[in-house]
């Protein structure tokens, strides 16, 4: 089994001194289970990735040291030695110990920092059920995605197996990733190898504080992570009741996140057009479909992106509504169902396009979709430098093709508008600094009603 984590950023090997462990050599630490392995498969400037592989021994399981309670069939075949399970979170808090702790006698600043960071584990067991994984992940703020796999290749009427590879990113410090994993692993673990006692109520409180206590699905994380064991469930969930109680009394309201502010953005100006009908290009999981659904102003909405998971996973969300339609397809091919729509909203979509196919897509949208109003957002490269880790190098997401900055964007905009007959304006979204502008760039295209009017 394996834990990957990356760091993308300035200096990205400075992940070694996080982790406390060089990138230039394996590292491994002995259990009575078995070995876990650390090594670094990348180590460059911008990005780095360290893996934790965990080598488990199945003649230690089956001699009852681990995870075995009788002498059984079970104790010779069974998942333990392949899966991402309780074995994994302990061989986490042993290896990265004082990387979960906060502590970096050498870059204590990039360790309270916020990091540019994702993370992949292999073979979680989520019995086939991955709204789990939307529930336990998304309200940490995480980017997520999973890999399934059949049963078995050589029999694909058995349908799909009952593990995913699942992948994280997201902007949050290395510790509280950390934390993160090390409590949830065991939520997905039927069988944890370890005797349960009252220890393990102070382990959970530990490593949850300052996000658990706040997490939507805490009741259902702290009962999975007992194994629905009520008496310890109810003792930590009490605990936790009394920590919010307190953080409610002492803090301030947190700020309204990035992506909150962007969506709010994006109805406003839809609202503000006049929209009756909207189509969301490239919506994802449909996390704007399900703000527009609950504004009644809207009489018909669709949602379209290549990725069929994704609109799996939107489905899910939005059970459907009647005058809601969800498709696969590309915006860089014309596609007659994008046709008839008074807006269309593409939001932190184009910086995922090759640069190639951004002629294509102005093109569709723009030429042959043609609705009244197209809203676009993407990022603003400008702004970078105010997140700790990057530069005009890096970029937020992996899988981003360019970002641009805002005169970049400007000129693309401008001239998109000009040549296909719309005015354009410009809307910052988050906050604005002086000098580097806001986080997130809009330009907001209003196809032209006469001659006259020129690109703003």
């Amino acid at each position: 089994m394996l834990f990957a984590i990356t760091y993308t950023g300035e200096n990205a090997c400075d992940l070694g001194y996080l982790l406390h462990k060089n990138p230039s050599r394996p590292q491994t630490t002995s259990f009575n289970f078995g070995k876990a392995h650390v090594f670094y498969p990348e180590a460059e400037m911008y990005r780095c990735t360290a893996v934790l592989l965990l080598d488990i021994n199945p003649l230690d399981l089956a001699r009852g040291n681990h995870g075995s309670s009788s002498k059984n069939l079970f104790d010779y075949v069974n998942d333990r030695p392949y899966v991402s399970s309780s074995f994994m979170s302990t061989a986490i808090s042993r290896v990265y110990g004082t990387a979960m702790a906060g502590h970096c006698k050498m870059k204590q600043e990039l360790a309270d920092a916020v990091l540019n960071l994702s993370a992949t584990l292999t073979m979680l067991p989520c019995r086939g059920d991955t709204t789990m994984l939307e529930r336990v992940f998304i309200p940490l703020g995480y980017n997520i995605s999973w890999d399934k796999f059949p049963m078995d290749e050589n029999f694909p009427e058995w349908g799909l197996g009952q593990h995913v590879n699942l992948k994280l990113s997201g902007k949050l410090r290395l510790r509280d990733l950390l934390r993160h994993v090390y409590i949830l692993i065991p939520v997905f673990d039927y069988q944890k190898h370890y005797w349960i006692e009252d220890g393990e109520i102070d382990k959970l409180l530990t490593h949850g504080e300052g996000w658990l206590e706040k997490h939507p699905e805490k009741e259902f994380i702290t009962r999975r992570y007992f194994n629905w064991l009520h008496r310890f469930s109810r003792l930590a969930l009490e605990r936790l009741e009394h920590a919010s109680n307190i953080q409610n009394d002492n803090e301030e309201p947190e700020p309204i996140r990035l992506n909150t502010l962007r969506l709010n953005s994006v109805l406003s100006e839809l609202k503000e057009c006049g929209a009756k009908s909207v189509i969301d290009l490239g919506c994802g999981e449909g996390h704007l479909l399900q703000l527009l659904l609950t504004d009644k102003g809207f009489t018909a909405l669709a949602g379209t992106d290549i990725s069929l998971s994704a609109l799996g996973r939107a489905e899910e969300r939005l059970k459907n509504k009647n005058y809601l339609t969800l498709f696969q397809s590309s915006i860089c091919f014309r596609d007659s169902r994008f046709h008839g729509f008074d807006a269309a909203a593409v939001v932190e979509v184009i910086e995922h396009l090759d640069r190639d196919n951004l002629i294509s897509f102005t093109s569709v949208v723009f030429g042959d979709a043609s609705p009244q109003t197209v809203i676009i957002t993407t990022p603003n490269a400008d702004y970078n430098s105010n997140y700790p880790g990057m530069n005009n190098y890096s970029f937020r997401h992996p899988d981003h093709r360019f970002e641009w900055s805002r005169e970049e964007f400007q000129t693309w905009a401008c001239s998109t508008a000009n040549r296909h007959g719309y005015t354009v304006r410009f809307k910052n979204i988050g906050i604005i600094d002086e000098k580097l502008g806001s986080p997130t760039q809009m330009g907001i295209f209003n196809k032209m009603t006469s001659l006259s009017e020129a690109t703003v």
